[in-house]
């Protein structure tokens, strides 16, 4: 099974069945409006798959995370971490500070929501630390990064190496964070972690 992070079309969000994040997406209007922000409501519906289209995100969390951690730690602060890589719904608004909400979320009592635009700023960041290439996917739809970093990463590390190809497992993450902002912002959709 695994972990993935994946994008939520209109439907699904705000949907009234088991399978749905209609209770989410309430609870999280609600915060916003009480954070003075207008509710999250454009959401588009979900896209027919089509490989290389953009329209659509999934990928699945492959790679151990530890050398990502180490990389964060060396270079972000402990509460830009937490928006980073602690999410478990991404939301393309800007958010000064993430949001908690006490509805379950996979493995978790509750949900962290997080903005694409600081989780966007903050995964930049790191790729630029990390000199991402050019190379690395940016359409994702169905496990294209993971399937990249996976078959072909190591052999443009070969013939260009550079701090990314140093260690391949942080720079799949980086590139994860990356593509997940990148996305939500451009379709305007959430991603949940499932």
């Amino acid at each position: 099974m695994g972990v993935y992070l994946v994008s939520v079309g209109a439907l699904e969000w705000f949907g009234t069945d088991e399978v749905s994040y209609g209770e989410l997406a309430a609870a999280l209007n609600q915060e916003l409006v009480r954070r003075g922000l207008p509710p999250y409501e454009s959401v588009p519906e979900e896209a027919p798959f089509v490989r290389g289209s953009g329209l659509a995100f999934e990928e699945k969390l492959v790679p151990p995370i530890d050398s990502f951690g180490a990389l964060c730690e060396a270079h972000l602060l402990r509460e830009q971490i937490e928006i980073l890589c602690g999410w478990t719904v991404l939301v393309p608004l800007s958010l000064e500070e993430e949001i908690w909400l006490p509805i379950r979320s996979t493995d978790t009592e509750e949900s962290m929501i997080a903005g694409a635009w600081q989780v966007l700023t903050l995964a930049k960041q790191l790729a630029t630390i990390v000199e991402l290439p050019a190379e690395v996917p940016d359409k994702c739809d169905n496990l294209d990064l993971t399937t990249w970093f996976r078959d072909e990463a190591a052999g443009l590390a070969a013939i260009r190496p550079g701090p990314w190809s140093e260690d391949l497992d942080a720079a799949f993450y980086v590139a994860l964070f990356l593509r997940a902002a990148q996305h939500s912002l451009r379709r305007g959709c959430p991603i949940v972690c499932t």
